[in-house]
């Protein structure tokens, strides 16, 4: 039989819809194929309602309603995401920046769990809710990335060559076949003891800092080190990044951060402002195709470690760096990685791959010298675990410690560097909530914001990495912590990311103690792509003198 349903919250006369429902469906049947009928994402979160207000429980009350059935989502009526009204051509610009984190959180505990406003002409949706997250991330029929659409927080940097920068076309699918091995948990094992020399090569600067009583800008030098490992990792290179204290940055890394800084301002604001052919959008075009000048030059330099054609599962472990294993590793088909991917490909990943390093092992050393008591505990669980002066690193030992990765966790929940992976609506849809989406709507999801939500997390702001060791982690959703994102489209190279820092966290701590210099409020860089502290000074004091392991030691 034919019943007639509409969109609470909705105008039914152009919302209703007539639906056939058969005597045999059950309820979960009836939502079915109410959520085919309007793109209601996640059926389950349908309930039925009459005129009268009341709710349908089962088939046959609404099989034998005599008026139009109302939908709800969620207990919600259909609506648009709000937000704030804005300025007339500015929009809400002024009252996001500079301070978007805070202000976000403001919108969403004013407006709900997805808002909704305008920057220059920029329409902007974001979420903190873990369910609309979930879906978001999720390839299908009703989203995607698409860095190609105008309102994509990475489309002044969008290259449909690059797996993180293009959308989900063939060029992505074939280089995360290529790539992805090259950053899977048994290749990055193979890495361990690059990751070690890059680490060890920093102690004689920060040796020298301590005798010069100096305290240092703990992002400059993060930087430093991340990008060192990353260069040997990705591309077989030195970049002599800790010759002396004030060795320079390599222009490939600083370049990268240009383009980031770049793209920040350029995406925060419409589309016509990345159209201009002056001013930052020419100065973005600029420097992108600087570093891919700079990339090819390095691929034609990188050292080989063998002339020999592997198969990619046997590449990944034999290569001295992922360009000599993209140069060597062919596929099930006996084919390479075609030459004019490897450039634009090899972009994200050493921009990704050293800024959010650098960026986290930031946030780790200002964890450590705010959060009373966590240096202290780090550094007798190390000791406790027999770890030295002459300790090698592997995952069997980092991944063994439960204070480092509690701690490296529960930092990544209240800190985390990325905060605003993009997602594409295909088609006019209803998220979870009862949130109506255009088709080609940008859905931010907001990770600081989902980190830090009340309704997740018991005392959000209070720092506690036993947190992730209770009971009650296991009941939230899947969503609730994603700092690499999830997904189809997640991070590839989060292996990467924390075994350097379970090599990097646990040697700078046995080696140094780490103090705040000033009390200044730290600040981070709202004109960047990822949140990185810009004012956060340490001193770093080399030990004399450790803890006994204590009488449960695990060594």
């Amino acid at each position: 039989m034919i019943v007639e349903v509409f969109l609470l919250g909705k105008d039914p006369n152009k919302t209703k819809q007539e639906i056939r429902f058969e005597r045999t469906d059950d309820l979960n049947a009836l939502k079915a194929k109410a959520a085919a009928q309007f793109n209601i994402i996640v059926p389950d979160g349908i309930s039925f309602q009459n005129q009268t207000g009341h709710l349908l429980h089962d088939v046959e009350e609404v099989l034998d309603s005599s008026q139009p059935v109302g939908i709800l989502v969620d207990g919600h009526q259909v609506r648009e995401p709000a937000g704030p009204e804005g300025l007339p051509l500015a929009g809400a610009y002024y009252e996001v920046f500079p301070d978007h984190i805070g202000n976000h959180a403001r919108m969403f505990h004013k407006f709900g769990g997805v808002i909704k406003y305008t920057t220059y002409g920029r329409q902007n949706y974001l979420t903190c809710d873990p369910n609309v997250a979930d879906v978001a991330f999720s390839e299908g029929p009703y989203f995607t990335k698409a860095t190609s659409n105008p309102n994509h927080p990475l489309y002044p940097i969008n290259n449909q060559h690059a797996l993180f920068l293009c959308d989900t076309n063939e060029n992505w699918r074939t280089a995360h076949r290529f790539i992805a091995p090259s950053m899977n948990p048994k290749a990055i094992r193979h890495y361990h003891p690059l990751m070690q020399k890059v680490v060890h090569s920093s102690f004689s600067v920060f040796d020298e800092l301590d005798e010069r009583g100096e305290a240092w800008n703990t992002y400059a030098y993060m930087l430093k080190l991340a990008s060192g490992a990353i260069g040997e990792f990705a591309l077989g290179m030195n970049l002599h990044h800790f010759d002396s204290v004030d060795a320079p940055v390599h222009t490939l890394v600083t370049s990268i951060q240009r383009t980031l800084q770049l793209n920040k301002k350029v995406a925060s604001k419409g589309e016509w402002y990345s159209k201009l052919p002056f001013g930052d959008p020419k100065e973005l075009a600029r420097v992108y195709k600087h570093v891919e000048d700079l990339l090819d030059n390095a691929f034609e330099q990188c050292p080989k470690g063998g002339d020999q054609d592997l198969p990619i599962s046997e590449a990944a472990l034999q290569a001295t760096c992922v360009f000599d294993y993209l140069n060597r590793a062919i596929d099930e088909k006996g084919q390479k990685m075609p030459r004019e991917l490897i450039s634009p490909n090899m972009l994200p990943v050493v921009g990704a791959g050293f800024v959010t390093t650098a960026c986290l092992l930031s946030w780790l050393l200002y964890s450590l010298c705010t959060y009373e008591g966590t240096q202290d505990r780090l550094l007798q669980e190390l000791v406790d675990f027999g770890v030295n002066e002459n300790t090698h690193y592997d995952p069997d030992l980092t991944d063994s410690l439960p204070y480092l990765n509690k701690f490296i966790k529960e930092t990544q929940r209240l800190h985390n560097p990325s905060f605003q992976p993009g997602r594409i609506t295909k088609v006019d849809c209803i998220v979870p909530g009862g949130y109506e989406l255009p088709k080609g709507a940008a859905l931010i999801i907001a990770l600081y914001a989902i980190h830090a939500n009340p309704d997740i997390w018991d005392n959000p702001s209070r720092f506690d990495p036993e947190r992730f060791g209770r009971d009650d982690s296991k009941k939230r959703h899947k969503c609730s912590y994603i700092p690499f994102a999830t997904g189809p489209r997640s991070c590839i190279g989060f292996n990467f990311a924390l075994g350097e820092v379970k090599v990097a966290l646990p040697s700078l701590v046995y080696r140094y103690e780490f103090s705040r210099e000033g009390e200044n409020s730290v600040e981070y860089d709202p004109q960047y792509q990822l949140i990185r502290p810009t004012n956060l000074y340490i001193r770093a004091k080399r030990r004399t003198e450790w803890p006994k392991p204590t009488k449960t030691s695990a060594a």
